[in-house]
């Protein structure tokens, strides 16, 4: 069985809440990543921050990415998904809370990310098609 760990990118960078905007961006642009995962002051997964975030959420608004958090952006319950869990649950759960970036954890820690570029590497086109079709049905993105 194809499990969350074959087909994630591995060593997923996060970022803690209280980093501000302007460095997360930048940190976005030195690793070619376009989310970071946000965790609290526990270390524990709180959101993921987007680039789309940062320009909707702050820019857009005309705040100062210097002076707004991480966290301020954040919001609801992150998903994640076990590292041993097939793929078939991996689409389930993107699918169910239209997410287009899925931790994957091994037990409290994070061991990477899968994105949609992951999706389209190990997944047949049909697979593939399947799942974009239901994530982008209704989006605004």
């Amino acid at each position: 069985m194809t499990t969350a760990k074959d087909i994630m990118h591995a060593g997923a960078a996060w970022i803690p809440d209280g980093v501000m905007l302007d460095r997360a961006a930048e940190l976005m642009r030195e690793l070619g990543v376009g989310a970071l995962p946000v965790s609290d002051d526990h270390e524990r997964l709180c959101g993921i921050l987007t680039d789309r975030d940062i320009v909707v959420g702050c820019v857009a608004l005309g705040r100062d990415p210097s002076r707004v958090t991480a966290g301020e952006l954040t919001r609801g319950t992150p998903r994640w998904i076990d590292a041993d869990a097939g793929v078939d649950r991996v689409l389930r759960e993107m699918i169910d809370h239209r997410v287009r970036r899925l931790p994957v954890m091994e037990g409290e820690r994070m061991v990477g990310m899968i994105s949609e570029a992951d999706l389209a590497r190990h997944l047949s086109g049909e697979e593939v098609g399947e799942w974009a079709a239901r994530i982008y049905a209704g989006s605004d993105d």
